[in-house]
C-alpha cells in the first residue's frame, strides 16, 4: 500500500472512530438529524455510532479491511436520508439555533466522496 493510501486509511479510521464515539458522548447532537418517519431515534443514533466505531477499527486490520470498507459504504448509504432531511428542512445541528442553510446541501455530494474513499479500500492491493 502506498504511503499516501496508508496515511489516508489512518485518517479515515480516526474520523469514523471519533465520530462514532461522539454518538455516545453527545447523542442529543445527532437526534435532530433523524427523519421523523424513522422509529427509535435514540437507538438508531447509538447503533450508527457502534457501526462507525467498528468500521473505523475494522479498516485498520488487513483481515477485516475489505469488509469494514464495504460496511462503511453501507453505513454512508443508510445515513443518507438523514443528510437529505437536514438539508431539505434546514435542521439546526450540534446545538446550533439555526440550520446550516446551503451547507446542508454540500454534505450530500460529500457523501459520494466518502463512499469513494471507503471503496478505495475494498480493492486488493497489487503486488
Amino acid at each position: 500500500m502506498s504511503l499516501t493510501k496508508r496515511i489516508l486509511l489512518y485518517v479515515m479510521a480516526a474520523f469514523y472512530v471519533f465520530a462514532g464515539i461522539q454518538h455516545f458522548r453527545v447523542p442529543h447532537f445527532y437526534l435532530p438529524m433523524m427523519p421523523p418517519y424513522l422509529p427509535w431515534h435514540a437507538e438508531l443514533v447509538l447503533l450508527s455510532g457502534v457501526a462507525e466505531v467498528l468500521c473505523g477499527l475494522g479498516v485498520l486490520f488487513p483481515q477485516t479491511r475489505k469488509l469494514a470498507a464495504w460496511g462503511t459504504i453501507a453505513l454512508l448509504i443508510a445515513v443518507f436520508p438523514a443528510n437529505i432531511h437536514v438539508a431539505v428542512n434546514d435542521v439546526p445541528l450540534f446545538g446550533a439555533t439555526e440550520g446550516p442553510g446551503a451547507i446542508g446541501y454540500v454534505r450530500l455530494p460529500l457523501q459520494l466522496v466518502l463512499i469513494a474513499w471507503a471503496w478505495w479500500y475494498t480493492k486488493d492491493e497489487a503486488y
